[in-house]
């Protein structure tokens, strides 16, 4: 402007820069990004240890489309705001920006206090509803609003910070008049006072990527470590037993069975292979039981005083199904098997296995007020207090809802007999055996359990391969999704906190200046400023650790029965590494940057 060129000639100065930066941005982000989602696949595939000998290169050319589309509204919004932002420069202003300070209204310090009570109540009561009161929060009407009310405690805490904290402060004057003290608080103050709604979003922003990350890794861990606990074995069969002539099954859909079909309900699993020409070779270490029901015996009945609680917490529950009973001695064959505790029982106790934990805890309320129950005609007391581990058939995850063990000497019949349950090994050492006879016994469409299912034979089951295949492309995908999600999060906070730095240490070289007038040397100097980013980084992730505390509990409960609470250390401690080297990385560079800047003033 001083040398007379127009503000439009200035305007296509400053669009001709954007778009050279903008392309040269977007050329080298689409090439690493296309290199980075692989490695990310290849990282997420190896948490899990999916099989990779499948993998290929892929290049979305949809996905790089839509980033161009994308990259390009932005940065047209860039334009249009640098182009408003130009027309009404005026060259006086510009000359004498350097000494004009920045206006900064002073809060009234009484009401910022009062805000900041308001603040602290209303997040108070947001974290007291996804903890405390986590079980009203069934339904997305419900949690919204409690979602709503942490956004704007976090604005109104920013708001009131920039408000009281210097003032605050300014009373100790042992640490106010202490070195730059002075100089670096105010500097914070005016960054917290015009970037209030920027610094919610961004300490929004590190919560989730927090939240994420670690839950996300959390239910990775229990996803592993109950996979390899739920399948012991290579396979379950079990057959239904005392199915009527005519059955509905679960989809509505009314069977009648033969007489040969109903005959072959009274056998054993083994058995209905071999009639049917099943190579039982296949197979080894085969232990098969009956499964037990008795009508009297529901839910409601087990519960008895405590069916109230039970139904406040879980309501959607069927009370009115019927308890599995199982004899000790067949549970401690499969126990055997499967390497899980075996346990004993006198004539006259019952033991409840359950390991799905918000059953649990219900359960073992109804336990503790010594919940006798009438099995067979005769009485039985519980042995314990509360529910012991252990299951029957293989799951992805602990959700075995309850099984009742009884003596020997308990006189269940064989009309009684809803089921029989049969555990096995496959005969094959090696990965590629086992795979052949599983596509031998359940291939779809077209393996012998499916084909018995076409003759009428209701023989279901599950494999350890199908578990573990279905259990890994879930889990996969979440974990993708939620490291996606995470380090976009992270990243994007990072860069907008740099980003203000150092645009602010480009305006405040002349104040260093004077930090160095008036004594400083560049120890003092570098030390404020290290402390000034240091703090301006540090605020946002302080109070986004602090809503992640209660934020992690939330997600946890909302997944119960597929993350635990136990493997949320690890999970922890890898998204503090993670984000201690991305965020971390922002801070050093933004220092590093903002030192040299105040250097090149010496």
């Amino acid at each position: 402007m001083t040398l007379g060129m127009g503000k439009r000639q200035i305007s296509k100065i400053i669009l001709l820069e954007t778009i050279l930066i903008g392309m040269i941005s977007l050329i080298i982000g689409l090439v690493i990004g296309v290199f980075a989602s692989q490695f990310m696949s290849i990282l997420v595939s190896k948490l899990f240890e999916a099989d990779m000998s499948e993998f290929k290169f892929v290049f979305s050319k949809d996905a790089c489309i839509k980033t161009c589309i994308y990259f390009a509204i932005m940065y047209l919004a860039v334009m249009i705001f640098n182009t408003i932002t130009v027309s009404r420069y005026k060259l006086i202003h510009l000359l004498t920006a350097i000494k004009k300070n920045e206006k900064v209204k002073i809060k009234n310090p009484v009401l910022s206090i009062m805000i900041f009570i308001i603040a602290a109540g209303i997040l108070g009561y947001a974290y007291w509803k996804v903890t405390a009161g986590v079980s009203t929060l069934t339904t997305a009407d419900k949690i919204l609003p409690v979602i709503g009310m942490g956004i704007v405690g976090t604005i109104l805490v920013f708001w009131s910070l920039s408000g009281f904290i210097l003032q605050m402060i300014q009373s100790i004057k042992k640490i106010y008049l202490k070195d730059t003290n002075m100089f670096v608080l105010r500097q914070i103050n005016n960054k917290i006072n015009t970037m209030v709604v920027s610094m919610s979003v961004i300490c929004l922003m590190l919560f989730m990527t927090i939240t994420i990350l670690s839950s996300s890794l959390s239910l990775r861990n229990t996803m592993q470590k109950d996979l390899k606990e739920m399948t012991p074995v290579d396979v379950n069969l079990y057959k239904m037993t005392n199915l009527p002539e005519k059955y509905t099954d679960p989809y509505g859909k009314e069977i009648i069975f033969t007489k040969e079909q109903i005959e072959d309900f009274k056998i054993t699993i083994q058995e209905t292979l071999k009639n049917n020409g099943f190579d039982m070779g296949l197979l080894k270490d085969m232990v098969e039981i009956p499964i037990y029901t008795e009508q009297e015996l529901t839910w409601e009945k087990f519960f008895g005083d405590s069916i109230q609680e039970a139904k406040a917490k879980f309501p959607m529950l069927a009370y009115g199904t019927v308890e599995e009973i199982v004899k000790i001695s067949d549970y401690n064959k499969i126990a055997k098997l499967y390497g899980i505790e075996q346990y004993e029982l006198k004539d006259n106790e019952y033991i409840v296995l359950c390991d799905f934990e918000s059953i649990q805890a219900i359960r073992n309320q109804a336990l503790q007020n010594k919940n006798p129950l009438k099995i067979a005609g005769k009485e039985y007391e519980s042995k314990y207090k509360e529910c012991k581990s252990g299951f029957l058939k293989m799951a992805t995850s602990h959700i075995n809802t309850g099984i009742i063990l009884v003596p020997d000497s308990c006189e269940l019949t064989e009309d009684k007999k809803e089921q029989t349950l049969l555990a096995a090994n496959y005969q094959g050492e090696t990965q590629e055996e086992k795979q052949k006879m599983e596509e031998v016994l359940v291939k779809s469409g077209s393996g012998f359990i499916q084909n018995l299912a076409k003759q009428g034979i209701p023989i279901d089951g599950m494999t350890k391969i199908s578990l573990m295949e279905s259990s890994i492309g879930l889990a996969t995908i979440v974990t993708f999704i939620a490291l996606y999600l995470g380090i976009i999060f992270l990243i994007a906070s990072a860069a907008i906190l740099a980003l203000k730095q150092l645009t602010d240490s480009t305006d405040n070289k002349q104040r260093y200046t004077i930090l160095r007038k008036i004594g400083c040397d560049e120890k003092m100097i570098n030390e404020a400023l290290f402390r000034q980013i240091g703090i301006f980084f540090g605020l946002p992730l302080v109070f986004a650790m602090i809503h992640s505390i209660f934020g992690i509990q939330f997600v946890l409960s909302m997944m119960s029965g597929l993350a635990s609470k136990k493997d949320l250390l690890p999970s922890v401690i890898a998204t503090i590494i993670a984000i201690g080297v991305i965020y971390g990385a922002y801070f050093t560079a933004t220092y590093l940057g903002s030192k040299n800047m105040m250097e090149e003033e010496r």
